[in-house]
């Protein structure tokens, strides 16, 4: 069944799990472990901004359906401006 197994992705539908919280963060970091020892990996759908950030957080990263590898920050975060460093 190992074999079977080896390098596939595992689509993981997170849009039903409710607010954000540790214990889905323990769900999904031992789903990733799992899926990691058999040679694959975890994809998550419908993953909300607050999820993604509570993962990144903590420092899990997952793919995600239908965002690309370089997100924007989840709403509400801007970056910094120095008032002194020149435009450009």
């Amino acid at each position: 069944m190992r074999e079977a197994l080896a390098g596939g992705v595992v689509v993981c539908d997170v849009g039903g799990l409710g607010p954000p919280g540790l214990a889905a963060v323990e769900l999904l970091a031992r789903l990733e472990l799992t899926a990691r020892r058999v040679g694959g990996r975890i994809r998550l759908r419908d993953a909300g901004p607050g999820l993604v950030a509570l993962l990144d957080l903590v420092g899990l990263r997952f793919q995600t359906e239908g965002q690309a590898e370089e997100r924007e920050p989840p709403l509400g975060v801007e970056e910094a401006v120095e008032t002194g460093d020149p435009a450009g």
